[in-house]
């Protein structure tokens, strides 16, 4: 089996874990979601309640913004797993590449709709570092110190996306480059900037603002921003 094959059929086991549980989430179970507009990808509401659409693209961070060359990046991925990894560039590169078109919600009340982002599926890396059966929970960490915390069934989803790449440009520093995580199904602070870290975890913890007082789930079509 080569190694391509045992990465499908390493991420198809990890959707039939999470499938049964991925149909309830918020963003694909609401009956009556809230929000404006034709309906997205998934059947719901294009702009989330309370989001206004900009064709602009706001840059919201802690203040610092990491200078990483390409030659220096490096994502691990560890915590509950069979095989931690430390992925370089040219390695994050070399898995297969995914082509998205998804919105950008941030809890600021403003969207960015349509962006085409290129980048590695979370689902992909997860499968290859051989998520424990116990896991429920990742934490993303960044170069600038942030965190963020979502649970695995979120994580999964196949729009969850690790982009190097924005409407066929690379992505920008201001907005996280040379790699950002995105979670189009949730809101933006969701995926963190300047991504270094992926921890798998057991159980749950906050990131940086859901110990500030965001929610810990963060779903836009239940308005559901502060805890």
């Amino acid at each position: 089996m080569s190694k391509l094959d045992r990465l499908i059929e390493a991420r198809l086991a990890l959707k039939a874990r999470f499938e049964a549980e991925m149909s309830k989430t918020p963003s694909l179970a609401d009956e009556r979601p809230q929000g404006t507009g034709p309906l997205n990808r998934h059947g719901m509401p294009k702009l989330p309640i309370g989001q206004v659409a900009s064709k602009k693209w706001p840059v919201l961070d802690l203040g610092v913004h990491p200078e990483v060359p390409l030659a220096k990046w490096r994502l691990v991925i560890d915590g509950a797993c069979r095989s931690p990894l430390s992925l370089s560039y040219e390695d994050f590169l070399a898995m297969p590449q995914t082509e998205d078109t998804s919105d950008f919600h941030c809890v600021t009340t403003w969207s960015r709709m349509d962006l085409r982002w290129k980048g590695v599926r979370f689902a992909d890396l997860a499968a290859t570092a051989g998520v424990d059966e116990a896991a429920t929970h990742v934490m993303c960490h960044g170069y600038d110190g942030y965190s963020t915390n979502l649970p695995l069934v979120e994580a999964v989803k196949p729009d969850v996306l690790l982009v190097h790449t924005v409407d066929g440009q690379p992505l920008p520093r201001e907005h996280g480059g040379p790699v950002r995580m995105i979670t189009p199904q949730l809101y933006a602070w969701k995926g963190s900037k300047w991504i270094n870290r992926i921890e798998l975890m057991v159980g749950d913890r906050p990131g940086f603002w859901e110990q500030r007082g965001y929610s810990d789930t963060g779903y836009p079509w239940r308005n559901d921003r502060y805890g």
